[in-house]
């Protein structure tokens, strides 16, 4: 299912505890909010799209165990991004520094900060168009580096702060530069 987006105009606005708790009270339904104060709703994963996250998310956390040097975060996340959307990237990952910074309370709730890194990975449902778009609006607010994965085309975008999207077809895997040192996804079970 294509992602609905709400127009939520007065007297239906959402401030930002209500819309955390509306999160909190449907925790079967994903949401994300734009900038613009509309409300996305977001269906679940198929079996295909939910194994290869599961696979992208095992990868990273075994990594960030190892070099221990930030956060991850699975796609049941909200972001609070500098534009004042709230966003849910497919996987995230906060530099430690970063994540010690905000206080208890910002790190309960929808934490206020541009993940590092984050990955979207396109099911069979998305529209490229919207994913692409989304992927800048991260870059926009201070994501370092960011993933785009395509299945469907067997193609991976790379979104690097202050450079052009870098298109690869069919890579057997990704390097996370100098944002995630000595990471390398192989995307084997992922692209296929």
């Amino acid at each position: 299912m294509t992602p609905v987006t709400v127009n939520l105009s007065p007297p239906f606005e959402l401030t930002d505890e209500a819309f955390f708790q509306l999160c909190q009270s449907s925790p079967e339904v994903k949401f994300e909010r734009t900038a613009a104060g509309e409300l996305v709703v977001m269906s679940l994963a198929g079996g295909e799209g939910g194994k290869r996250e599961a696979d992208l998310m095992f990868e990273l956390v075994g990594w960030n165990r190892q070099s221990n040097l930030g956060v991850v975060f699975s796609s049941s996340v909200g972001f609070r991004l500098p534009n004042g959307a709230d966003r849910s990237p497919d996987a995230a990952w906060v530099k430690q520094e970063r994540w010690d910074a905000l206080t208890p309370e910002q790190k309960r709730k929808f934490p206020p900060i541009a993940p590092d890194f984050v990955i979207e990975l396109r099911s069979e449902t998305d529209d490229l168009d919207t994913l692409q778009a989304k992927m800048r609006e991260y870059m926009e607010n201070g994501v370092v580096l960011g993933w785009l994965i395509n299945p469907q085309n067997e193609q991976v975008e790379v979104y690097r702060q202050g450079a052009s999207v870098e298109v690869r077809n069919t890579p057997a895997s990704l390097s996370g530069d100098d944002v995630l040192p000595g990471f390398v996804l192989d995307l084997s079970r992922i692209l296929r």
